[in-house]
Order: structure tokens, then sequence, then C-alpha cells
């Protein structure tokens, strides 16, 4: 008999990107998260009749800006349609998208899975608005429609279906939000319904070039949910097929306090949708000139400035994944490392101290009151061994933020510079070896573990001051006569 061990899953991804645009996709009404209900709406939106919609540049700009960052072809004639269909939060009836001329198709994107990196392909991006919001928990007997967010520009984007467990599902979605977050055209809030997913998952067995049966599972708004359905999907398709049974072609949703998916309808295939081009609107010219103007405003991509941390400053791709994982900490970190030399110890910092300060604080690193040039002097200061890595990120990390005064500066007023006179390292020495005249005798008899011991001694007589590394090696030279 078959198990989920036989199968193999194939999964694509729609992901749904609201743009930070100030106004709505075609009309003039601000797109603004969090107002009070139905009251960002205007004739427009509601398709009220005579009423004519009109394009935001921005959504344009938006979606060449993605499609340059991607690496895909970029449409120069861009025709808008009409998707019909009927939902109680699509007020007119139909949604302006496109249909046969998405403005983006190709690119790819790329992720970490268990081997290497993995290429995953774009099948195509388009533009479209979104629907406005049916909320199912306020009122035990009705559901509530709040059209704030009809109208809200989208841009889709849509993967080959070459995706093949949850995980790589997993790190695509985290790299697609990293990179419009970069972009700066979506801030990637899930909770918020900023970026949702779609997922198409089917099974086949191993080896196998036939594709089963899809489901789609439809609008989850966390990573871990797309996570849990795909897996709950694969286990609950590959049961069906064990027993005999037939996949059906579906749309389903996520039950997140069940972890499971619950069928909603049979599929509609896309001519069920009657799409045809959108009448009100004349369509797009992009033109090469266009693409290349807003080329130069691109600011540094995540796997760009990743592959410098890993290949030009020698960064493990743990710390470079942590460091890029926000845009304004890896820039900030990509300016530090202009003033220092010692990159791993800058990395150290950066994950250490400063991003346990912003976390506790909830602010960004645009609101640290320390430029990276005055954080490299700290830095330097602990390379150079005349402060320790405690003292810096406990004490003078702190006093830097209130004060504005130089590292150094701070170490000095507070006597917090370490010890690096042999002369007096030696008298610490001595002091220590004297008071345990018997533990020299072990420690000369192989019990090197009671070097411990004098640096206690060592470190407490200095009241902290002493260089730990050359008060070690000091001793150990003592200590071997």
């Amino acid at each position: 008999m078959n198990n989920k061990e036989n199968y193999e899953a194939v999964i694509g991804l729609e992901i749904h990107t609201q743009l930070l645009t100030k106004t709505k996709a075609y009309s003039s009404e601000e797109n603004i998260y969090g107002a009070k209900p139905n009251t960002k709406t205007s004739i427009i939106s509601l398709g009220h009749p005579g009423t004519l919609p009109k394009t935001n540049k921005k959504v344009i700009e938006y979606a060449v800006k993605l499609g340059i960052a991607l690496k895909a072809n970029i449409r120069e004639y861009n025709e808008y349609a009409r998707k019909n269909y009927f939902y109680a939060d699509l007020p007119k009836g139909y949604q302006i998208s496109q249909d046969k001329t998405p403005i983006c198709t190709g690119g790819y994107i790329e992720i970490n899975n268990q081997e290497d990196k993995k290429r995953i392909n774009i099948t195509r991006i388009h533009m479209e608005e979104d629907a406005g919001k049916s909320i199912h928990d306020l009122d035990p007997f009705n559901t509530l429609v709040d059209l704030n967010r009809a109208g809200v520009p989208l841009l889709e984007i849509v993967s080959e279906p070459e995706l093949r467990n949850s995980d790589e599902a997993y790190e695509y979605i985290n790299e697609v939000r990293r990179i419009v977050r970069y972009l700066g055209i979506c801030d990637g809030n899930m909770e918020e319904g900023s970026l949702r997913c779609d997922a198409n998952i089917s099974i086949r067995t191993k080896g196998s070039d036939v594709l089963g049966t899809k489901v789609e599972v439809k609008n989850m708004n966390s990573v871990r949910n797309v996570k849990k359905a795909i897996d709950f999907e694969i286990k609950r398709q590959s049961e069906i097929l064990n027993s005999g049974g037939i996949i059906n072609h579906e749309t389903r949703s996520f039950n997140a306090t069940m972890n499971n998916t619950i069928s909603m309808r049979h599929k509609e295939k896309s001519n069920d949708y009657r799409y045809f081009p959108e009448p009100d609107l004349q369509p797009i010219i992009i033109t090469k000139e266009y693409i290349e103007k807003i080329k130069q405003t691109l600011p540094p991509l995540p796997n760009q400035l990743g592959k410098k941390f890993i290949n030009d400053f020698k960064l493990s791709a743990y710390d470079s994944n942590i460091l890029i994982d926000n845009k304004d900490i890896a820039l900030y970190f990509n300016n530090l490392c202009e003033f220092v030399t010692n990159y791993k110890l800058a990395a150290n910092i950066m994950n250490g101290v400063v991003r346990s300060y912003l976390n506790e604080k909830a602010i960004s690193i645009k609101d640290l009151k320390i430029e990276p040039k005055r954080l490299s002097n700290m830095i330097k200061l602990i390379e150079s061994g005349q402060v320790n890595n405690t003292i810096a990120t406990d004490k003078i990390f702190p006093k830097m933020i209130e004060t504005q005064q130089e590292a150094k500066e701070i170490a000095i007023d507070n006597n917090w510079i370490q010890e690096r006179n042999t002369d007096k390292l030696e008298k610490y020495i001595k002091e220590a070896i004297a008071k345990y005249p018997e533990k020299v005798q072990e420690y000369k008899e192989g019990k090197k573990s009671l070097i411990g011991l004098f640096m206690g001694e060592i470190m407490k007589n200095s009241k902290g001051k002493a260089d730990p590394k050359l008060a070690n090696k000091l001793l150990i030279n003592e200590l071997e006569k």
C-alpha cells in the first residue's frame, strides 16, 4: 500500500500584496488601514452608475519595481480586464484586474532549501484591486461588511508549481515579504491582511510527471498557517488516495483553531469569471526608458546584501540572514562596515545588544541615537582590548544613548579602560598565587582547570579592569615556571 512517503507534493503559491500608495487603485479615497468601517469609500469604488475609474500611476511604478527586482519581463502594452463574480464584499460585482496581459511574466525568487539555494520561477505578476472585508465574528446572526478595503491596489504574484514541501513555501513567502519591504511597496504585515496567500496543492506518486488534482486553500494571513495548511493537505490527500478515493478539484479554507482545511466550494474555471477588457480604462504603455528610470531608484535588495555580507565580510549564512531580515538594520550594518574591519564582531554587536535594545523599546533602528560611525568606535575599543565585551554592551552602549558621548570618553570617565600594564598585571598575578599556594602545586601536577580560580582572583584584585586575555597569558607563564 502507498503511504505519505510515496507521494511528492506539487505546490504553487499566489501571494496578494497590498501596495503602500496614498490612494486606492482607481479612485482618490485614502488607502489606510484601521479607519472606521465604511469611511474610506466613494461612488467610484462602490461602482455607482456613470462613475469612471482612473489609473493610479504609483501602482504601475510599484509593479515595475517588483518586476525589475525579480528579473521578470515587463510588458510594454498592458490592458485592464474585468473579472466578474458575485460576493457580498465586492460592491461592483466585478474586480478590475489583468487577464491576458499581466504586467510582468517570468523572473524568479531564490530560497534556501536543505541543500543550498533553489530558484522558484514566477508565472506572472498582475495588477488588480482588493475586495471589501466580510466580518463574521462580531455579530452572531449576521455577516458585517467593511468596504474600506474595496479598491485598495494589489499586486498578485503567481509562482510556478515548483515548491515541494511546506518548508520551501515558508522560505518563499518570507523572501517575497522581505523583497517587497526592501522595495518599500508593501509593509508585509500579514496579520493586517496586507500580504495574503493562496496555496495550490496537489500530490503525485514520486517519480511521476503526471500532475495530481489541484486543491486551492484560500486567504491565509500568516506564514505558519500556510505551512500548517500545506502539511494538512498533503496528509489528507495521501490518505484519500491510499483508501482508493478521488481528490476533488475544490477551494478550501484553513481553520486555524483546528489546524485543518474545510471545503468551501468546487473550484471555478477561469471562464466562470467571464473576463473581458475593462472598457473604462485605457491600456497602459510602459517604455524601456521608464523602466530604466525606475531601475535607478531601486535600493540594494536582500539577496544582494546577503551575498555581500558572506563573500566580502566573511560572515556565516546564519549571521547574514539575521541581518538582512530587516532592511533598515541591513543598511545600517552595511554603513557600519565602512568604519570597521572586524566584521564578525560588528555583526555580533548588531545581532546582540543593538537588536535587543530595539526590541525592548519597540523602535526602528532609524530611531537609534547612535549613528554607525559612533558605534564603530565602541567596536574598536573592544577589538583593541581596551574594554571587554560585557563592559561595552552593558555599560558603555546605554551611556552612548543617554549622553551622546564617544565610547572612549565614557570608558575613561568611568575608569572602565582595561589594565594592560604588565607590571600591574604581574602584581595581581603574584597576589593570586600567594593566596593559594596549595592550588599552585595541584595545577603543576596537572589540574589545569584551576586556572579559573586564579583568574577570578586577578579580576577581583583589579576590580574587573585586568585585560583577561593578557592576564591569562601572563598567569600561565608564571605557573609554568
